[in-house]
């Protein structure tokens, strides 16, 4: 049986995850807007993976005005891009990454059933893909591995 390899990182919640977020996109040369600081705290609020529509139904709601999704995808492209959100793509949703600036492969477990999606951190899983891809003479730039099935409580 593999042993799974983690890098050492600090899972925040709460506000701490807030202040992490923030930390790590001002870092990196990025502003943190009220606009992004709203974006940021719905996603972090759910558990499951939630869509664009879905976050800006909710700060439209919140705000009392209309957010666009257009809006929110480009918050969240560049969440995605700076390492603070994780997308799941098979269901075109995000969820916050509880250790922002941490780099690291994606590897998610998705529920069919009930939606359920656990993000998984495999440093050998990751070097394998990465050097799946180096074999090819191809770049890979943010690997996403993605296993659909059933999670304990469905099965």
């Amino acid at each position: 049986m593999a042993t799974q390899h983690q890098h050492a990182h600090k899972e925040h919640s709460g506000e701490d995850l807030l202040h992490a977020a923030q930390a790590a996109l001002v870092a990196s040369g990025e502003q943190w807007t009220s606009m992004r600081e709203s974006v940021f705290a719905e996603l972090a609020r759910h558990e499951r993976p939630v869509s664009a529509y879905d976050i800006a139904d909710n700060l439209s709601k919140s705000r009392g005005k209309r957010v666009a999704p257009n809006s929110i995808y480009r918050i969240l492209d560049l969440f995605v891009a700076k390492n603070l959100a994780l997308r799941v793509e098979c269901s075109n949703a995000y969820l916050a990454n509880t250790h922002p600036g941490c780099e690291h492969d994606c590897i998610f477990l998705v529920c069919d059933e009930c939606g359920e999606t656990k993000h998984v951190d495999d440093e050998a899983v990751s070097r394998t893909v990465r050097a799946l891809a180096a074999s090819k003479n191809f770049k890979a730039e943010r690997p996403v591995l993605e296993i659909r099935g059933m999670c304990s409580h469905c099965t």
